[in-house]
């Protein structure tokens, strides 16, 4: 037997509710995805206003020894010896006997417990109580430009644990005397002579009192 032949319209209209039905299913599946995407804790982050997720995040500046704000700046301060040169994280500087120019006689080991002050990429400026004109650089070994004062290259005792510690006065270390230097490029004599690592050395005997070197001398 034949079945009877549907109307058009009767079939027309099934068909659009059984799209309807598949269109509104599809949708149902797409926001519980995306729900458990919102709720699952780890697969989107959260990002600040502005903020890429890839951007990196600012590293903290490093505070290198005599570097203020890209320049190393040469200033002063007053102790028991005078008043000398520190850097202007208020750091003592000291000058070596056995540089008898303004290139480093300092390397190796020797850097390591006396390092040298070194400019950052500019002159270095003077502070309060410091001749201008008395500033300079010179290029160590290791290419970097270490800060010179009447042409003595200046150096930190590695000892020295907080600003205004002058430990290294007087030190025997490495074959010549080192000293902490007064506002007119002297070396200033004071401090009982030490051997490496802050001993005194035998048979040395502190000066009575604060003197410095004639102008010019090492």
């Amino acid at each position: 037997m034949i079945s009877p032949i549907r109307p058009i319209s009767v079939i027309s209209r099934r068909r659009g509710r059984n799209t309807h039905a598949a269109v509104a299913g599809a949708t149902l599946v797409a926001l519980l995805v995306g729900g458990c995407s919102d709720f699952g804790g780890g697969s989107s982050a959260t990002k600040s206003p502005g903020e890429s997720p890839t951007s990196p995040r600012a590293s903290p500046t490093s505070s290198a020894p005599g570097a203020v704000r890209g320049r190393s700046e040469v200033t002063t301060r007053s102790g028991p010896l005078g008043r000398y040169l520190v850097d202007g994280n208020g750091r003592t500087l000291y000058l070596f006997e056995a540089d008898t120019s303004t290139r480093s006689t300092c390397t190796g080991d020797c850097a390591k417990q006396w390092p040298p002050m070194t400019a950052a990429d500019a002159s270095p400026s003077p502070g309060a109580g410091v001749t201008n004109s008395l500033l300079g650089t010179t290029d160590r070994a290791d290419g970097t430009r270490q800060v010179t004062y009447n042409g003595h290259p200046l150096y930190y005792y590695a000892d020295d644990e907080k600003p205004g510690d002058t430990k290294g006065e007087g030190s025997r270390a490495f074959g010549a005397a080192w000293y902490i230097v007064g506002p007119d490029g002297n070396r200033i004599e004071g401090g009982a002579g030490e051997s490496p690592g802050g001993r005194t050395s035998p048979g040395t005997t502190p000066g009575p009192g604060a003197t410095t070197s004639p102008p010019g001398g090492y």
